[in-house]
């Protein structure tokens, strides 16, 4: 039986979810934005804008620095954070409810202890953040601007799935049906092989910052999961492979659909 509470609950999310009204015209030049959300499956399509419109109505949105937020910024935001969620829905991003938007990079403080103790202070440029049980901090560029190989939003929110298994490790909480075993040869493989490639200055189908640690490196492979799928399976075919069973699609395939042959460009063989 439904107890009390969870009923107001129920009904206080209704409420809010019918407060979001977004326009064809809006989710159309919201998703002009994101290409790649054309490698999703037809009937998958108002699936993702349904979860953008609870995200929306779970969320609070701000603007840092005196950026000025608009619907569509919000809207292309929420698409995003939803794309990995797409087969299981939001649970994952409850127990929170900021997102931060900065126009373009911003700078954090850190605070680190070296192995002898001293405290070294300095300011890091980043272009995105989430905290555990914290907000998620993304940067907001124009498509003139838009850094090359990089989707922040997805690279955020695929952490905030690796948290929801404890700390950022790469190893996110899998659903029933997949093997923590196989998910860890994989992903340890492909992460010693990019490092390599990283430390030895190749050019790299994936983001170079991945090789920082397993965390980034699965942040980042997500990012390339989702907008250059094609890519990732062809240099990392079992990483695509464990992705592809996580997030419950195949962009591979869309890509494919749309644009025929994989890219002629793509990057070092895997081993």
């Amino acid at each position: 039986m439904i107890g009390i509470l969870e009923r107001f609950r129920r009904w206080r999310r209704a409420r809010r979810l019918d407060a979001v009204a977004v326009s064809d015209e809006m989710w159309a030049r919201a998703e002009a934005r994101l290409p790649f959300l054309d490698y999703l499956e037809a009937e998958h399509r108002p699936r993702l804008r349904e979860l953008a419109r609870a995200f929306i109505a779970e969320k609070q949105f701000y603007g840092a620095h005196g950026f000025a937020l608009t619907d569509e910024v919000i809207v292309t935001i929420a698409l995003q954070a939803c794309l990995p969620v797409l087969r299981i829905g939001l649970r994952p991003y409850r127990g929170w409810v900021g997102v931060i938007i900065y126009p373009g990079d911003f700078v954090i403080p850190r605070k680190i202890m070296d192995e002898t103790g001293v405290v070294h202070e300095y300011d890091d440029e980043v272009l995105g953040e989430a905290w555990e049980g914290g907000p998620v901090v993304v940067s907001w560029h124009d498509e003139a601007e838009v850094p090359e190989r990089v989707n922040v939003v997805i690279h955020e929110f695929a952490h905030k799935l690796d948290m929801e298994n404890g700390e950022v490790d790469g190893l996110p909480l899998l659903p029933a049906g997949m093997s923590r075993k196989a998910w860890a040869e994989a992903f340890s493989a492909g992460y010693e092989h990019f490092c390599r490639q990283v430390d030895a200055h190749e050019e790299t189908a994936l983001d170079p910052y991945g090789s920082e640690s397993p965390g980034e490196f699965f942040a980042v492979a997500s990012e390339a999961f989702f907008e250059a799928p094609c890519l990732l399976q062809e240099d990392f075919p079992a990483i695509y492979q464990q992705l592809r069973q996580f997030y419950g699609a195949d962009p591979a395939a869309g890509e494919r659909r749309v644009y025929g042959e994989p890219p002629q460009d793509a990057g070092v063989e895997s081993p």
